[in-house]
């Protein structure tokens, strides 16, 4: 899931790593909006917000959407540069160390936000925008830009577009290569809505606490993906001890 990537990565990597990731967006998205009434998943709205009151010539609110557009832009910068510059140290676990640093960016946000959310909502916005960023460009990347998961407007146009290619389309591979398109577009939307639901269930209980969930989830899936790795790394290294 985290590991594979180029050549050796197939439609269920992509698969596992979109329901993970898009369920985490899930409850960033509802628990974002729930404690600070903002949008922290992506930035489409935040445009809009920015050019209307740059023309009201409202300073302080035009700098303040600015600062969420250039949060998100940050974390995708942060994501790349990671990715690069641990792909030229152990390549086989480059895109585990930005999911790390999302899971402790989450969990920091969970426990400290609770104490002073109310004076301090524009920088938990900030910084869920930040992560969010985060995500989107090492799933963006790791996927050959197969899988997005912090928003679901352009996977609605693909989902739209493809399931009416089902009406057209009669060839066999190319009916069986949208229908797995179709399965990661629905797989990703279903999990962002789970993620969502989860939180705003959760949400009365233990308030912005509940992104404590999305770091365990992330948490979860690394050590999923290297207990899974483990054994087939055990065979590969007997093949080769038999070998010598």
């Amino acid at each position: 899931m985290f590991i594979h990537h180029g050549r050796e990565r197939t439609f269920k990597h992509n698969l596992q790593i979109a329901s993970l990731l898009s369920f985490v967006a899930g409850i960033v998205n509802v628990a974002g909006f729930l404690s600070v009434a903002k949008l922290t998943t992506n930035i489409t709205g935040h445009f809009a917000f920015f050019i209307d009151e740059a023309f009201k010539l409202n300073i302080v609110q035009t700098f303040l959407y600015l600062l969420f557009i250039v949060a998100f832009f940050s974390g995708s910068f942060t994501s790349g540069a990671l990715i690069e510059i641990f792909s030229r140290k152990s390549a086989r676990f480059v895109y585990v160390v930005p999911i790390i640093l999302e899971s402790i960016i989450l969990t920091s946000t969970g426990i400290l936000s609770y104490s002073f959310i109310n004076n301090n909502e524009n920088l938990i916005a900030t910084i869920l925008l930040f992560t969010m960023g985060l995500q989107n460009s090492l799933v963006t990347k790791i996927s050959n830009a197969t899988v997005r998961t912090t928003h679901l407007t352009g996977l609605f146009t693909d989902l739209g577009i493809e399931l009416s290619q089902l009406f057209f389309y009669k060839e066999k591979e190319q009916r069986l290569k949208l229908y797995s398109s179709i399965k990661l577009r629905f797989t990703i939307i279903s999990f962002f809505f789970l993620g969502g639901l989860f939180a705003g269930i959760l949400y009365d209980l233990i308030q912005i606490r509940v992104l404590l969930l999305g770091a365990a989830v992330l948490i979860a899936g690394i050590i999923y993906n290297f207990k899974k790795q483990q054994p087939k790394e055990s065979i590969s290294l007997l093949k080769q001890n038999i070998k010598n």
